[in-house]
């Protein structure tokens, strides 16, 4: 199937600040329906609005909700004229269902930021092109697209935000908002090269077992991926693909008719989000989120009146099987928050007035990641927890960015590791998003990696970045481009310059100063200026070809792509996403390394800090959830506070060591930046300065 078009209405508005044409949209809805529902803006979603405690008292999605959802999604799609691929998921990325309405043969995908007028990728690098099947190569990724989706609107949620993959969409790309000039990068730029099915912290997604779970293709931008909602607590999320193009959308100044997203809004009826949590009511540097660009009323169908599954269930399509995933069957999800999900609230290890929430094995109920000595003998097991703890405080007393109602203590998840990435402790706030963990990890070890001494020589002996032809008419596949990682190398140093960047330990990178350097233009956002040496440069850049980050675990991220595609036919390497080398002629993958370094792979916006026994690196910290200010902010003072609790045996990289003394091309680098009057129980601000 070919990417289709999106069209787009009220034109004429494009000027105008988005709450002014919701208002007015909202006002021509009163005396006018423009779809098959008569739906209102709050009909069909959840009433009750949570504060974080409404998943104290256990909620699912049941095989009965599941059928209801499918069944929306499927009338919305046949009275749009589409053969659309659904799937479901539940809160921590369990796959309840998947369903492929057509024939497998009719469902190709093409992975593209943009394409021109013969339905190519306009960009020629990363993941940008692919499309299964090809000529003489059978192979589906839709069902892969719709989980991504579907897990992307779940983990993106909590009871203080509903967040979709269009927000994902307006986040991640190289200036917020998208498409206005001179800007910063989205405050999540980077955020879709995680839950990488390759990541050792994920958990394999064969059974309905205790999350977090892996999403095949990472976290999603394409529009068509919402949460689900009962009872005021988000309890997993719904993914559509049906105009064949996995991509973003790069112009947010008008109302787009996507059949994606229409097809899965249509399948939230329900259980859609209540509107005060909506990213439509949330606001970041000023800026107003986007949710999505269609309601109730703009549909074909009037959900409400859908027939029941059992009455449509083969006729259209089928549930299918979709290797590592789901078992071709329809079930019931878990309880978020409960020891079945494996995550529960903290009985024991953390001070109660913490209200501290953990990973947990459901079977033991025990602890995964309790705070341990580190292998690497720099960190004890009573320093680990007393940074955690520390942490741990300045979130709950921190305002939170990306929350309703106003005032919400930051939720987050907070994660140690030694200089090895080996993970030493993890520990989260209550009603955290699930996508800041696998996060955390992620920030946690790239602070501590390109803080070491080792970094240049780990990037030196990886496997080169295998790019295959997109153009391949069967397999196996053919060798376009092989990228050294080394050569990230050389173009740090040359741009810095410092000959001896990232081989002896001297300067301290946080995850905000390492961004820096992986933004598609440096200083951030500012036109006509050079690439940051992790980014690809312009006109081999893209969301889906960032450059460092992709390159690290490229690799990987194919392995498995064509793992769930082929059926099993290639093996699938879950340990680690880092060091995995990829031969297209012979399609053999190879796993080499013996480190957790980049284990889950690297992240590139803000949160984390390298952490130091005086100028002794010994640790990073990772920070992920309610605002990068916030993580910021917890990550550093969660070490400074640490430190001084520990009479000075640890503390924050020293001043003199920190990037922020770097000026590459004349442009001072950044460390941290904290929130301004950032607690709720103070008015203290520039809480960060001279620390």
């Amino acid at each position: 199937m070919s990417p289709k078009s999106k069209n787009t209405i009220m034109p004429e508005f494009k000027s105008m600040h988005y709450s002014a044409v919701f208002m007015l949209l909202s006002l021509l809805l009163l005396g006018a329906c423009s779809g098959g529902s008569s739906t209102g803006e709050d009909a069909g979603t959840s009433t009750v609005e949570c504060d974080g405690s409404c998943a104290d008292t256990p909620t699912r999605l049941t095989v009965a909700d599941v059928e209801t959802i499918l069944a929306q999604a499927i009338a919305e799609a046949q009275a749009q004229g589409e053969q659309a691929t659904i799937a479901v998921a539940d809160r921590v990325g369990n796959v309840l269902a998947v369903y492929r309405m057509g024939a497998a043969a009719d469902r190709g995908v093409l992975i593209a930021s943009a394409t021109n007028g013969a339905g190519n990728a306009v960009i020629d690098s990363g993941l940008e092109g692919i499309s299964l099947p090809a000529t003489g190569l059978a192979l589906n990724i839709d069902d892969q697209a719709a989980i991504s989706k579907a897990i992307t609107g779940a983990y993106l949620s909590s009871e203080g935000n509903a967040f979709s993959s269009r927000t994902a969409s307006q986040i991640v790309q190289e200036n917020f908002n998208p498409g206005e000039m001179n800007q910063p990068a989205g405050p999540l730029f980077g955020v879709q090269f995680s839950q990488l099915s390759c990541s050792d912290f994920t958990v394999d997604n064969v059974n309905i077992s205790h999350g977090p779970k892996r999403a095949p293709l990472g976290l999603s931008a394409d529009p068509g991926g919402l949460p689900l909602y009962k009872n005021g607590t988000p309890v997993g999320g719904i993914g559509v693909i049906a105009d064949g193009l996995y991509s973003i959308d790069k112009v947010i100044s008008d109302s787009d008719r996507s059949v994606d997203e229409m097809i899965a809004y249509a399948g939230t009826y329900q259980y859609a989000a209540p509107v005060d949590r909506r990213g439509d009511r949330i606001t970041a540097d000023g800026k107003t989120f986007r949710f999505s660009d269609v309601d109730f009323s703009d549909l074909n169908t009037d959900p409400a009146a859908a027939n029941s599954y059992a009455s449509i269930a083969g006729s259209v399509g089928s549930l299918i099987s979709v290797t590592g995933y789901s078992n071709g069957t329809i079930r019931a999800g878990l309880a978020f928050g409960q020891r079945e999900s494996g995550i529960r609230r903290d009985s024991n290890g953390f001070p109660a007035a913490t209200d501290a929430f953990i990973f947990v094995d459901p079977g033991t109920n025990v602890n995964r990641y309790p705070a341990i000595n580190a292998p690497d003998g720099l960190l004890t097991a009573a320093q680990v927890q007393v940074i955690l703890e520390e942490a741990l405080t300045v979130a709950n007393r921190a305002r939170a960015q990306i929350r309703r109602p106003l005032g919400s203590q930051a939720r987050v998840t907070i994660t140690v590791v030694d200089t090895q990435g080996e993970i030493l402790g993890m520990v989260r706030t209550r009603d955290a998003p699930v996508f800041g963990s696998d996060v955390s990890v992620q920030k946690a070890r790239t602070a501590a990696f390109f803080s070491s001494a080792d970094a240049a020589n780990f990037l030196t002996t990886q496997p080169n970045a295998s790019y295959f032809d997109v153009s391949s008419t069967g397999l196996p596949l053919v060798l376009r481009e092989s990228v050294a990682l080394g050569d990230y190398v050389t173009a740090v140093q040359n741009f810095i310059p410092d000959a001896l960047a990232l081989t002896d330990g001297a300067v301290a990178f946080s995850d905000r100063a390492g961004g820096n350097l992986s933004r598609p233009t440096y200083p951030d956002g500012l036109q006509g200026r050079p690439h940051g040496p992790f980014s690809k440069a312009p006109g081999s850049w893209s969301v889906f070809s960032t450059g460092l980050q992709l390159d690290m675990v490229y690799n990987a991220i194919i392995q498995h792509v064509l793992s769930v595609a082929t059926g099993g036919g290639v093996a699938d390497i879950t340990s680690r996403c880092s060091g995995i080398d990829f031969d297209p002629a012979t399609l053999s993958f190879t796993a080499t390394g013996t480190t957790n370094q980049m284990a889950n792979g690297s992240q590139i916006f803000p949160g984390s800090v390298p952490i130091y026994s005086g100028s002794t690196l010994v640790g990073g910290i990772g920070v992920s959830g309610d605002g990068v200010d916030q993580d910021d902010m917890i990550s550093f003072l969660g070490v400074h506070n640490a430190g001084q609790r520990l009479s000075g045996a640890i503390n924050n990289a020293p001043r003199a060591m920190r990037a922020d003394n770097l000026t590459p091309q004349g442009v001072r680098l950044r460390f941290v930046q904290c929130p301004q009057a950032p607690f709720l129980d103070s008015d203290a601000d520039n809480v960060c300065a001279g620390k």
